[in-house]
């Protein structure tokens, strides 16, 4: 009792030290997750002029890219897909916020209605636009499919934002135009001509190796420059593969292995407590289960010519009697067996005209309400018509075929192979004559099939093979992993390259690999390693090893370069040569001390060359190269005039004007102010973007998802 009456005592004591306790834990969780504003960053994936994008909302439109992309793209190429629509949609909407641009509800549906006008969901019978459709499509959806309607509503907001854009871009376009006096200019550039006479001394008289270029110098043009020369941020890489890759040993067993196969054998039978004898591949009846049961690669069922047989066993296999086996041979990365079940004389391509009768389901089949017993009773008929009067193939074709791609061209499918066609079709095509005509079933309907023409009659044969992928056995896959180990251990503690040459490795290093590169030359696409190289806690001369598909890569990091000016060993290569051209100029200008042409031509061991017709829209003299600078000098000169030394892309010039030929001037310069205006609204599109984007706050958290 007297504990109790202490405590009581001492409640609200005891209450505060509970509350200070439970903060604490509270305030230590929130530190060691970095607290609220942590958690809302943890969220964005970006910030874009003040806009937070967010990380969910970002992954599911990755996630609907790269379903568009289906297997063409990937997961890289969506994040940068998205994010180029974000910042887009980012920069355009502050613009359409500050001049209060919208787009009513009615020409959205406008939009949609013009969009959609050909999409045969919302076409009436006939066949035109329905906007009852449209609804009912939408209410559909709505309440069957959340997905389908989520995408409906982003298409929605794609149609009005697009409409919004255009009206904004239009506005700018509006505003960009080129006067009459512009139109003069631009007709003037390009019809006002002079003649001249000129001298080059070419960059190329003077070697590179004769110029000398310093690091200082290099350093103080990238100061002077410095907008020209700025650098992402960049991690340099090397790294050794260790491929799982088969020995001898293990090829040598797999062949063993398949070999076997060739011959009967005895087994056991657990059910009957019998021994059964099992037939081998020579002796087997029904040789496709077999292949079927113990390849890798199931049976296929056509006739090869000797040209479609594996090269290493073409002449073999194609000479062999029915029945016969061949193998263990090796063939890319599978050792086969094989044995030859039926051979026939077939052509080697078909030429066959046809019409395809399509029935309600199929997607062959558009608006048509046929049933399918329907469709093979037209089938039936139209080829007992064909075949009475052949020449009634092509009218039939246009009115009934499915098919548009030939409809119009009578059905003609032009020649084509063994295989070129769905099964169905292309046996009918190859294993009956010239002018047959019938009807088969495939998956696009019921053909009418009117054979045309065969070529080449020859062998072809069936041959089933039995095949085993040439794979590293538990032996060598460990043997790998202990060598990668190993490797690691010692790169660690010595030399990397040291270490990669005592073992006979190749050191494959890789520069200036950027924060959002998905690609590692010679490893394929390993966003893991970039990620690594990146980390912050990943320091210089760290070392990881990485599994890849063909087994392992130990990369070591080797440099790390943060955002900012290039430094002068990455700007060395454009640098040096913008001064070596620099400097060869002034040692050309400097040799330059006569005033005619001729005497500069003879000191210098030129000659002094002849240039007609010159115009500043195409400044090109011809033998010199595009020299805008030169051409653009020798128009504001006078005729007789010879030139200081001109400073060209090609060379050092000196010139003199011949002749000067004044265009004779139009009445009016309407056609050449409407073309530059025409140029001029025409990029507008990708450079207000370009200009918008560039001077947008953009902080990119990309790399930290992806």
């Amino acid at each position: 009792m007297a504990v109790l009456n202490k405590i009581r005592q001492r409640s609200v004591f005891l209450i505060v030290i509970i509350a200070l306790a439970l903060f604490s834990f509270v305030l230590a969780d929130l530190i060691r997750n970095g607290g609220a504003i942590s958690q809302k960053a943890e969220n964005t994936i970006a910030t874009i002029n003040g806009k937070d994008i967010d990380r969910t909302d970002f992954a599911r439109k990755v996630e609907a890219a790269s379903r568009n992309f289906g297997g063409s793209g990937s997961s890289i190429q969506a994040v940068n897909y998205v994010w180029n629509q974000e910042i887009r949609q980012a920069v355009f909407e502050e613009q359409f916020e500050e001049l209060g641009i919208q787009v009513g509800e009615e020409q959205v549906n406008q939009l949609l209605e013009e969009s959609l006008a050909n999409n045969p969901t919302f076409q009436n019978e006939a066949g035109v636009f329905d906007k009852a459709k449209m609804q009912e499509y939408v209410a559909n959806i709505k309440a069957t499919s959340p997905q389908a309607y989520q995408q409906w509503l982003d298409y929605e907001a794609s149609i009005s934002k697009g409409a919004i854009e255009e009206t904004y871009l239009n506005m700018i376009k509006a505003g960009v135009g080129s006067t009459l006096k512009e139109g003069e200019l631009s007709y003037k550039m390009e019809n006002d001509n002079i003649d001249v006479k000129y001298v080059q001394l070419p960059f190329s008289s003077i070697k590179d190796e004769e110029i000398s270029v310093t690091d200082a110098e290099i350093k103080s043009y990238i100061d002077k420059h410095p907008d020209q020369y700025q650098a992402e941020a960049s991690r340099s890489i090397r790294y050794v593969s260790f491929n799982e890759k088969a020995s001898e040993e293990d090829e040598n067993q797999i062949k063993e292995e398949v070999a076997a196969l060739l011959n009967d054998r005895v087994e056991f039978n657990q059910a009957t407590k019998t021994t059964d004898s099992v037939p081998g591949f020579r002796n087997v009846e029904n040789a496709e289960d077999f292949v079927n049961q113990n390849s890798a690669i199931k049976f296929d069922n056509s006739f090869k010519f000797k040209k479609d047989l594996p090269s290493i066993a073409a002449d073999t296999l194609y000479n062999l009697p029915i029945g016969e086996t061949f193998g263990p041979y090796k063939d890319g990365e599978y050792i086969k067996i094989s044995r030859v079940v039926a051979q026939k004389q077939m052509p080697d391509s078909v030429k066959a005209n046809h019409i395809l009768i399509s029935w309600e389901g199929l997607r062959t089949a558009g608006e048509l309400k046929r049933t399918k017993e329907e469709a093979k009773t037209l089938a039936d008929s139209v080829a007992n018509v064909i075949k009475s009067d052949k020449s009634k193939f092509s009218a039939l074709a246009a009115e009934l075929s499915s098919d548009n791609s030939n409809k119009d061209k009578g059905g003609d499918l032009g020649y084509f192979v063994p295989g070129a066609m769905v099964p169905a079709f292309n046996d009918f095509s190859f294993e009956n004559q010239i002018g047959d005509i019938g009807v088969v079933e495939t998956q696009f309907g019921y053909h009418v099939i009117h054979i045309e023409d065969q070529k080449n009659q020859q062998k072809a044969i069936k041959i089933a093979t039995v095949a085993r992928k040439i794979e590293p056995s538990e032996k060598t896959i460990n043997a790998i992993f202990t060598e990668t180990t190993k490797f690691q251990i010692a790169a660690k503690d010595k030399d990397f390259e040291a270490v990669a040459k005592e073992n006979e490795l190749t050191v494959r290093p890789v520069n200036k690999i950027k924060e959002l590169d998905e690609n590692i030359p010679g490893l394929g696409a390993r966003r893991t390693v970039v990620q690594w190289a990146f980390n912050e806690e990943s320091k210089v001369g760290d070392i990881k090893r990485f599994e890849v598909p063909e087994g392992y890569a130990v990369v070591q990091l080797t440099a790390k370069a943060d955002k900012g000016m290039m430094s002068v060993e990455d700007a060395s290569a454009a640098v040096k040569s913008i001064l070596i051209k620099e400097k060869k100029a002034e040692m050309l200008e400097n040799k330059i001390s006569e005033s005619s042409l001729d005497e500069i031509a003879k000191n210098q061991g030129q000659t002094v060359k002849v240039a007609s017709a010159l115009n500043m829209k195409t400044p090109t003299i011809s033998g010199a190269g595009t020299e805008p600078k030169v051409i653009g000098a020798a128009f504001a000169m006078e005729t007789g005039n010879v030139s200081d030394p001109i400073v060209g892309n090609n060379g050092v010039y000196v010139v003199e004007v011949t002749k000067k030929t004044p265009a004779s001037g139009l009445d009016t310069y309407k056609s050449y102010a409407a073309q530059a205006s025409k140029s001029q609204a025409g990029a507008v599109n990708s450079k207000v973007f370009e200009a918008l984007k560039e001077a947008a706050d953009i902080e990119d958290k990309r790399a930290k998802f992806y």
